[in-house]
């Protein structure tokens, strides 16, 4: 099952709930949670080589859920790893295949509220995003320099 499979079989009025209860933190959000939603809901997808896996973690004795990506068909030492995929295109999101360990550990509606949080981590249009990545990749240049 895609990412966009998921957005499409569910909708907001039952995720919304879900959401606040995960993320209390994000009810000034929610409008702009909202927007994505049904933003992905008419972005077509793009083939991805790689799953989103959501998995609990612990850290110096705190929980959380973490969202990320694996490669399918690792190409070298680095992608036998988890990767941070919250500056990842949304259509590429959308792309994703959830790993059947998030599907048995998850709700579907769980497994959208934490893509959705992870997506907009940087900000809740692809613009805020790729400004964003430029700012990182002006950093890397400069320090090479």
């Amino acid at each position: 099952m895609t990412f966009k499979q998921l957005i499409l079989t569910n909708n907001w009025q039952k995720i919304a709930p879900l959401f606040l209860e995960i993320y209390p933190e994000a009810e000034k959000n929610m409008e702009g949670y909202q927007a994505v939603f049904e933003k992905l809901k008419v972005i077509d997808p793009e083939e991805s080589d790689i799953s989103i896996v959501i998995s609990k973690e612990i850290d110096d004795d705190e929980e959380y859920i973490e969202a990320c990506g694996l490669h399918k068909n690792p190409k070298n030492e680095d992608e036998n790893y988890l990767q941070g995929i919250e500056l990842t295109p949304w259509c590429k999101w959308l792309g994703m295949d959830i790993s059947k360990e998030s599907l048995n550990d998850f709700s579907e509606l769980e497994i959208i509220v934490h893509c959705l949080y992870e997506m907009t981590f940087v900000g809740f249009s692809e613009e805020a995003i790729q400004e964003k990545i430029n700012k990182i990749e002006n950093n890397r240049t400069a320090r090479n320099q």
